[in-house]
C-alpha cells in the first residue's frame, strides 16, 4: 500500500482531522519506513483520533489493542479455544476408530486472535492502535518490544507466524509513566500539546460547520484561557470542546459570555475540584473580561 504526502495530507483534510506538517510528514515517513508510530501527549489532544483518522484515510480496518494494568499476553496475542478442543475430544470420543492427535487439537481453526496476532496475520494492510500504551506493566512493554521488533509472534504449537503485511502500527501514551529507551528506539515518535487558539477555532468550523467563524473563535479563546489553569485537574479535551460548542449551537447561541459559559460549565470540567478551581480564579467576570480584549491578547493565542 504505497501513499504519498500529498495523498496522506488531502486525506487527513477530507475526514477533517486538522494537524500541522511535522505531525503528517512525520506519519508518512513512519508508513514508508514501515516504523511503529509514537504519540505522546494529555489526554484528549487528539492522538487516538490520529490512529482512527489513519484507518479511514488508509481505507483499511483499524485494529485497537487498549492496554491497562494487568493485560497479559493472552489477552493481546491469542488464547486457544479450550471449548471448541474439548467439544472436539468428546465427539471423537464417541467415533470407534478415532485418530485424534495432538496436532488436530492445536491447528489455526482452533486459535482465538486477539489484536496483535490479528493484525500481523492479516491478508491486508491494517492500521494497529495500541492505546494508552503507559497503562500496561513493563513486563508486556518488554514483550511487546520483541513483537514490533520483527513482526512475527512464536506459538510453540505451531511455530513462528511472520507479518504477511507488516500493520500500520500507532502508539498512544499520556505519561502516566515512562516508556522505555528500547520501545522509543523502534519507533518514530511524535508530541501532542493542546492546539492553540487558532487551530482549536479551525478544528471547531471544521467539525461543526454551521458555526460563525467569530463564535467559535470565541469558543477557542474561553477553552484555551480555562486549560491555561496550572491547577486543573482534567482539562477540557478537544471533543468536549466540540461537544460543548454542538450544545451551545443546539441553545441557539451565537455569542460566548461569562454566564452562558458557568451554565454550561459541566460540559467542560467534569470535576468538582476544577469547577470550584473556575469559579475562584475565572468566573462569569474573567470570562466577560477575556471576551472583550482584542484576539491575541490573554486569549491563549
Amino acid at each position: 500500500m504505497q501513499v504519498e504526502l500529498a495523498h496522506l495530507q488531502q486525506g487527513f483534510a477530507d475526514v477533517g482531522y486538522i494537524c500541522d506538517q511535522n505531525a503528517l510528514l512525520t506519519v508518512y515517513l513512519a508508513l514508508k519506513l514501515q516504523k511503529p508510530l509514537l504519540i505522546e501527549g494529555a489526554p484528549g489532544v487528539g492522538k487516538t483520533e490520529l490512529g482512527k483518522t489513519l484507518a479511514k484515510v488508509l481505507k483499511t480496518e483499524l485494529i485497537r489493542l487498549q492496554c491497562y494494568e494487568g493485560l497479559d499476553e493472552t489477552k493481546a496475542l491469542y488464547e486457544w479455544n479450550y471449548q471448541r478442543q474439548l467439544l472436539r475430544i468428546q465427539m471423537d470420543c464417541l467415533l470407534a476408530e478415532s485418530e485424534l492427535v495432538e496436532e488436530d487439537l492445536f491447528s489455526l481453526s482452533y486459535l482465538l486472535e486477539r489484536p496483535l496476532l490479528k493484525a500481523i496475520r492479516a491478508p491486508e494492510k491494517k492500521v494497529l492502535l495500541i492505546d494508552e500504551i503507559d497503562k500496561c506493566d513493563p513486563e508486556f512493554e518488554a514483550f511487546l518490544l520483541e513483537v514490533l521488533s520483527d513482526f512475527q509472534i512464536s506459538i510453540p504449537e505451531l511455530g513462528t507466524l511472520h507479518a504477511e503485511n507488516i500493520p500500520a502500527v500507532v502508539l498512544t501514551s499520556n505519561n502516566e509513566r515512562e516508556l522505555s529507551d528500547g520501545l522509543k528506539r523502534r519507533c518514530l515518535y511524535l508530541y501532542f500539546n493542546f492546539p492553540d487558539v487558532a487551530r482549536e477555532s479551525q478544528i471547531i468550523r471544521t467539525r461543526v460547520p454551521e458555526i460563525g467563524e467569530r463564535f467559535a473563535v470565541e469558543i477557542a479563546r474561553v477553552i484555551a484561557h480555562i486549560r491555561s489553569e496550572e491547577e486543573m485537574r482534567k482539562k477540557p479535551s478537544i471533543a468536549e470542546t466540540l461537544d460543548w460548542t454542538r450544545a451551545l449551537v443546539a441553545l441557539g447561541n451565537t455569542r460566548v459570555d461569562g454566564a452562558l459559559v458557568s451554565d454550561t460549565l459541566n460540559l467542560l470540567l467534569k470535576n468538582r475540584q476544577d469547577q470550584l478551581l473556575f469559579h475562584r480564579n475565572i468566573g462569569k467576570k474573567g470570562v466577560d473580561e477575556l471576551l472583550q480584549q482584542p484576539a491575541g491578547r490573554g486569549g491563549g493565542v
